[in-house]
């Protein structure tokens, strides 16, 4: 074996069989994502980290010692070659989703992918395919609907807390924001689009979650680019004429989504454009009976944001301040994925990832609309 083969491929030897109880888990991708998922999975009982796959192998090397993990490889086909496994979570460049989780779907394992689920919803419909045909889990990680702050004012308008919502506004705004410029971020062949598919994704899909999950009947985007192909937006470490793929996806893009029932949803997503310092994640629902108002500043990190419900008594205001705890993000994304697989086989074909598909399907929709500059029916 060459030097290169040796950093390729450390790895132990792996027992074929596990306790059933056991649930023997790989993790494809080492950035800050794939961070997450590995100390998720390591704070979990019967849960057991054996394979890792990443490219840089000095990160690769300190969180395999870091994690006791027995196998480490730098391509993720090795790792998926070698076996031993029960799930993976795949935390990469949104290009690989597809072809790293149907190749595991189709070796009989479960998938928990990072969102987006895809480029776009014709990879993601044959991700879902596969987990069908597998008949095994396919989940998404949308962390942000497991907010403390999104949770408790879930439960204000399940409990009618504001009527019938017919109007809501969900957004995800940074001022220089475009991240790690340079790369494969800002290249549609790559990751699909710009902020509207990396973080507008997670305000559509709280905002829908939310709602109760309305249908959506029809799209009006527009997006702009501005301030990247400028060599803006991007803090001090970007330079335009520096970076290793040119800037062609938006910096910024909104969307009104018509609902079926007659409601209607704004989204927001910016990389970059002038507003106040802090990123901002907000909802805001109008209701027949009151509304809400969600700010978290400084988005992703406060654990909790500034959330009000505005309602009257009697003819009276009646505004007050849900409690609200932290939530649990990617440690109770990994939990219930975990839990889903556990749950056996007669509950995996709810888990087949449809819902992000979905997702997939109303972006897809905002990014034609946006570029044929009309109305998309779905």
């Amino acid at each position: 074996m060459n030097n290169e083969q040796k950093s390729s491929a450390q790895h132990a030897s792996l027992p074929d069989a596990a306790p059933a109880e056991e649930l023997r888990v790989g993790v494809v991708g080492i950035g800050w994502a794939g961070q997450q998922h590995l100390k998720a999975y390591a704070s979990l009982e019967g849960v057991r980290i054996v394979s890792l796959a990443g490219m840089e192998q000095d990160l690769r090397e300190s969180l395999q010692a870091e994690y006791s993990i027995p196998n480490a490889f730098a391509g993720w086909e090795e790792m998926l070659k070698y076996g031993g496994l029960d799930a993976i979570s795949v935390a990469v460049p949104t290009f690989l989703h597809a072809p790293i989780a149907i190749a595991a779907l189709e070796r009989g394992l479960h998938v928990l992918s990072e969102k987006p689920i895809a480029r776009n919803a014709v990879e993601g419909q044959a991700m879902v395919d596969a987990a069908r045909n597998a008949g095994r889990v396919l989940d998404v990680a949308f962390n942000h609907r497991r907010r403390g702050d999104i949770q408790a004012l879930k439960e204000v308008i399940d409990d009618g807390g504001v009527g019938r919502p017919y109007y809501a506004k969900a957004s995800w705004l940074r001022r220089s924001g475009i991240p790690t410029l340079g790369s494969w971020f800002t290249n549609p062949e790559l990751a699909g689009g710009g902020p509207l598919a990396d973080i507008g994704v997670h305000a559509l899909d709280y905002a829908l979650h939310l709602l109760g999950e309305p249908k959506v009947v029809a799209v009006s985007a527009a997006t702009h680019s501005e301030l990247g192909p400028q060599g803006r937006g991007g803090g001090s470490e970007y330079s335009a004429l520096a970076s290793s793929h040119a800037f062609e996806v938006e910096d910024f893009a909104s969307a009104f989504l018509r609902l079926e029932g007659g409601g209607t949803l704004l989204i927001e997503a910016s990389w970059a454009t002038y507003r106040e310092t802090d990123d901002l994640l907000d909802f805001t629902v109008y209701g027949t009976d009151g509304g809400a108002e969600l700010k978290v500043q400084g988005a992703p990190f406060p654990p909790v944001g500034q959330l009000r419900v505005f309602t009257e008594k009697d003819g009276e205001s009646a505004d007050y301040v849900p409690p609200v705890a932290p939530g649990r993000a990617h440690d109770g994304v990994v939990e219930d994925f975990v839990t889903a697989v556990r749950d056996g086989a007669a509950a995996w074909g709810e888990h087949d990832g449809s819902l992000a598909l979905y997702r997939a399907q109303i972006i897809d929709a905002c990014y034609q609309s946006a570029r044929e500059q009309r109305e998309v029916r779905l």
